[in-house]
């Protein structure tokens, strides 16, 4: 299994307690295709950089997990369905470039 972080914006005309059931249910597909949630984070409702689909604002959630690699297209193709999901984005932390630390600094 491998870790991976799933980032979503959800559309701001959720209430709060729908977007966490929304969010619950991502880690519910998680689980029910073997995987495993080892954190998740709401970060709420905040307003965006650029207009996306006439929005202005949208509800953020991060879901950290250990899944198989084949669960993935999975999670991105339900994801890409779901009506209430304006944007989503799965990454591999442990691919991140880790900073450059000088000696002496």
């Amino acid at each position: 299994m491998r870790t991976y972080e799933v980032m979503t914006i959800h559309r701001p005309d959720l209430s709060e307690a729908d977007f966490e059931s929304r969010v619950d249910g991502i880690a519910s597909f998680l689980t029910e295709r073997g995987g495993t949630i080892s954190g998740r984070d709401l970060w709420g409702k905040r307003r965006f950089a650029y207009e996306i689909d006439d929005l202005h604002d949208g509800f953020y959630s991060v879901v950290t997990f250990d899944a198989e690699p084949e669960t993935i297209n999975d999670l991105h193709r339900m994801l890409t369905l779901a009506d209430e999901v304006v944007r989503h984005k799965i990454l591999r932390p442990d691919e991140q470039i880790a900073p450059v630390v000088e000696e002496g600094s």
